[in-house]
């Protein structure tokens, strides 16, 4: 059964379709304890807890009086959300990516206002966007990638990499961003409050002037609405009316991909581009943003000026000029290098850890999982040749450290062999079927 919260964002969601202007002037009486409570189960629980220390199970004993709590703090204006908690996660051979990790009482009231956004901005969103939106994700992202080089004349790509998007977002224009659509003083009071909790590193506060709380439920619909308005709206109203040829935007998150005809309109996009950014406090990081020919003539045009074919990385995944058995161009596409790499690093340092912490049952069962994870996001049309590679050495690396469990060998090549025979894991699999359009004549 809707509660009474779901059933009004359910009308915000159809007024906001139906009128593209209006301007909502009472939200933050939706977090009441019924869609709070909802919030809360929605959550996962079995992440990590903020700096309190406190666990979703920990917080559920007392769910009742939690939330009660919570909502009279958020009416009297009390409420503050605590300091995310930063942690570092890998990000590629050279660097970290910071990640923080909220309370799990403002996980629950970022989930909540991410729903309220949601019911008004989906109606706003342009087709081009596809991060973190219902019904939407990063496949859907490469299937269109691959749709506009089958059928439309594309000759040229923009890669442009926006550096340190998450902690780079100014809080004056994300709060102006927001006004065009939100009226009510109370809730966004509570995204400056969230904006403005800063983090716990080493135990020391660090206040935040820019960025959005990554990490949370909030995080992602915010940068949404940001590159909207820079990226998207402006893309479509001011940059394509006034281009001869074709021009096709796919966005995720903060990673996008515009793709051209024309040769010198993907130099002019790229200026304007950079020029775009900087006006919303934002760069892009010259070592990863370049415009490059691509399309179905750039295997022609790599042999006449003898290069190398051009290609382009896009959400892991490195875009290639190939052909199909008949002769047709053909996207093609690879894992790319640098996620490899990752990925059997990652692989290679989890099996490290637990070879003598978990018995050969337990992890069969998480290494099943992990090798399924890696197939669904991994195996999409063209690239079967290396997640094949991958499930061999994954195998290799498991017959590595199972065998240094102990001075004596656990295996010998034959053993294992028939060891894999018995308890046989998950082998290569497409998950994604992209090769099912038309070729444009």
């Amino acid at each position: 059964m809707e509660s009474r919260t779901q059933i009004i964002l359910g009308r915000i969601a159809g007024r906001a379709q139906r009128e593209h202007e209006v301007r909502f002037t009472t939200l933050a009486h939706l977090l009441d304890e019924e869609f709070l409570k909802g919030c809360y189960n929605q959550l996962e629980r079995n992440s990590v807890g903020g700096i309190d220390g406190v666990s979703w199970q920990e917080y559920g004993e007392h769910l009742d009086g939690n939330i009660k709590g919570l909502v009279e703090w958020m009416k009297a204006k009390r409420y503050k959300p605590q300091p995310a908690l930063r942690i570092y996660i890998p990000k590629d051979e050279h660097s970290k990516r910071p990640l923080g990790l909220p309370a799990v009482e403002d996980k629950i009231v970022q989930k909540g206002m991410a729903c309220i956004l949601e019911a008004i901005y989906e109606q706003d969103f342009l087709d081009c966007s596809y991060g973190f939106r219902p019904g939407r994700g990063c496949h859907q992202a490469l299937y269109e990638v691959n749709a506009v080089f089958t059928q439309e004349p594309i000759n040229h790509v923009v890669e442009a990499d926006i550096k340190g998007f998450f902690d780079r977002v100014s809080h004056e224009w994300m709060i102006k961003f927001l006004e065009r659509r939100i009226n009510d003083p109370s809730f966004l009071f509570l995204v400056r409050r969230f904006l403005k909790a800063g983090y716990m590193e080493e135990g020391k506060l660090h206040e935040t002037t820019e960025g959005t709380p990554q990490g949370g439920n909030l995080s992602p619909m915010l940068a949404n609405i940001f590159l909207h308005y820079v990226l998207d709206e402006w893309m479509e109203k001011e940059i394509k009316p006034r281009m001869r040829g074709k021009v096709r935007l796919v966005r995720y998150a903060d990673d996008f991909v515009c793709m051209i005809q024309n040769a010198d309109e993907a130099e002019e996009i790229a200026k304007a581009l950079k020029e775009r950014f900087a006006q919303y406090g934002l760069e892009l990081n010259a070592e990863k943003s370049r415009v490059i020919s691509f399309g179905r003539y750039e295997e022609e045009n790599a042999r006449r000026q003898n290069r190398k074919s051009n290609t382009f990385d896009f959400l892991g995944f490195t875009h290639y000029s190939g052909q199909s058995r008949k002769g047709c161009f053909l996207l093609g596409r690879r894992t790319s290098g640098k996620k490899y790499r990752n990925k059997c690093r990652e692989m290679n340092a989890w099996l490290k850890a637990v070879r003598n912490i978990c018995k050969a049952k337990e992890l069969w069962r998480v290494l099943k999982a992990k090798l399924t994870g890696h197939y669904r996001y991994y195996g999409v049309s063209g690239n079967f040749t290396q997640i094949c590679r991958y499930y061999v050495r994954t195998l290799r690396l498991v017959m590595k450290w199972l065998n240094r469990r102990s001075q004596r060998k656990t295996f010998s090549r034959e053993s294992y062999r028939e060891y894999l025979k018995r308890h046989p894991l998950p082998i290569p699999k497409l998950a994604h079927n992209f090769y099912t359009l038309k070729f444009a004549t």
